[in-house]
């Protein structure tokens, strides 16, 4: 992967504690996405919008087992995620501060994208 150039897309997922919020505290929660987000767009660094996420779901075991989940023993949830474009890790680690995610005890994973 060509570190010098401004190609390299790396992926934050967004973890997050489960919560129910009163719609006044959702609307406040989703402006500061949108600011957030929208800060990155304007410098043109999102490669692709990514999705938000609901709970819950189903997890597909190796052995063809069907659980509920995900991870259902933890208390975090994986509440969606961005493609962003930086030219290296420590970039995209700079541009993952300020997420509205730490706001609520959450974390960002910050993985390298790459196509075979």
């Amino acid at each position: 992967m060509n570190q010098s150039s401004n190609n390299n897309e790396f992926v934050f997922l967004f973890r997050q504690p489960a919560s129910n919020h009163s719609p006044e505290k959702q609307k406040e929660i989703n402006k500061k996405w949108n600011d957030w987000i929208g800060n990155i767009a304007a410098q043109g660094k999102i490669a692709a919008n990514g999705l938000h996420l609901k709970p819950g779901g189903n997890v597909l075991k190796a052995s063809g087992i069907v659980t509920d989940g995900p991870f259902v023993e933890i208390r975090e949830i994986l509440g969606g995620f961005i493609v962003i474009k930086a030219d290296t890790m420590e970039e995209a680690i700079t541009m993952a501060h300020g997420c509205p995610t730490f706001d609520e005890g959450g974390s960002v994973e910050i993985r390298t994208a790459f196509a075979d």
